[in-house]
């Protein structure tokens, strides 16, 4: 008669430095602890004093003693731990990742508040851009991707790498007539250029903007008026791209100038586009596809970094839109 085998355990030990470390770490009445704990099943974790005391599945306990020596390395960059941040560091962990390379790395920091990626697809794409002249950020809303882009367009100004930034959208429904509209220019396209502001104004001091908008430091304007132009030593980023035709699409990246950086941002499942017109972004997909200089990231539900919701919404969506196709 065979001896049923016990399951293997592994015991480790961390000892944390000061009471302040460990209130940062484990998180006001111990909520992060609590969210380990329940990341972790297999693992028991007990805190005595600065020590905290590891015992279980071994691969399981080895995972998590990454975590928090992940956790306690943030700590020490000054930034504070959050829930979000603690439940963003096992997922980056669980997919290979280091919490600390993804999660501290600063991009732009504005009147004490400092943006970073918050997933790895969104360093990924931050890499991207830093790399590449022309980058696409294809992925649904919530994930960053116009927000991220629009802070490393404000990085280049700062640090003079460019001289001037360009921030465009398809006026789709004005069908881009917006000599019909009422009022002046800036009347007749600030409903479909205010997410680009309000982005704006997180990043540079609300005072100084009309003035860098008046010497064309900034400039903001609805894509056709790209048309004829060429753009040189600028950020430029046209958002809402699924909304450009195919030829909005060509027309627009032919701009591109020496000097010069490009981010096209968009959700190819909102297209607005009339019935039968083409989505621009999603052709180009196919067109510049292994093009050198070019790189095409895509974000996903995973990557919301909005409210929770926002993120199953997304993903019951796609949900739906599968069992449609099916």
């Amino acid at each position: 008669m065979s001896v049923p085998t016990s399951t293997p355990r592994s015991e480790a030990r961390i000892t944390i430095p000061t009471t302040q470390s460990m209130v940062a770490l484990l998180g006001t009445s111990d909520a992060y602890l609590r969210a380990i704990e329940a990341a972790f099943p297999d693992v028991d974790i007990l805190v005595r004093g600065n020590e905290i005391a590891l015992s279980g599945d071994p691969i399981e306990l080895g995972v998590a003693e990454t975590l928090l020596g992940e956790m306690m390395s943030v700590i020490r960059t000054g930034q504070t731990l959050t829930l979000e941040t603690v439940e963003r560091s096992i997922t980056l962990l669980r997919s290979g990742s280091s919490p600390t390379e993804v999660l501290t790395q600063n991009i732009l920091s504005n009147r004490g508040r400092t943006i970073r990626a918050k997933t790895l697809n969104q360093k990924r794409y931050v890499d991207a851009i830093d790399n590449n002249t022309i980058v696409f950020g294809i992925g649904p809303a919530g994930t960053g991707k116009t927000y991220l882009a629009m802070a490393k367009a404000v990085q280049a100004l700062q640090s003079k790498k460019v001289t001037r930034i360009i921030l465009t959208r398809p006026a789709v429904e004005a069908g881009e007539h917006l000599g019909f509209l009422p009022g002046t220019l800036s009347e007749k396209i600030d409903p479909y250029l205010r997410p680009l502001y309000d982005a704006l104004h997180d990043m540079i001091d609300p005072e100084s903007i009309p003035h860098l908008i008046t010497t064309g430091t900034i400039e903001v304007a609805p894509l056709a008026y790209m048309r004829g132009r060429t753009l040189n030593d600028a950020f430029i980023i046209l958002d809402e791209a699924q909304n450009t035709s195919a030829e909005q699409m060509k027309m627009f990246l032919t701009r591109l100038g020496f000097g010069s950086t490009m981010v096209i941002t968009g959700d190819v499942t909102q297209v607005d586009l009339p019935g039968g017109v083409a989505s621009g972004l999603r052709v180009v997909t196919e067109i510049l596809d292994g093009v050198e200089d070019v790189s095409f990231c895509r974000l996903s539900a995973g990557d919301v970094v909005r409210h929770k919701l926002v993120g199953r919404i997304v993903e019951a969506y796609d949900r739906y839109d599968l069992h449609r196709q099916a």
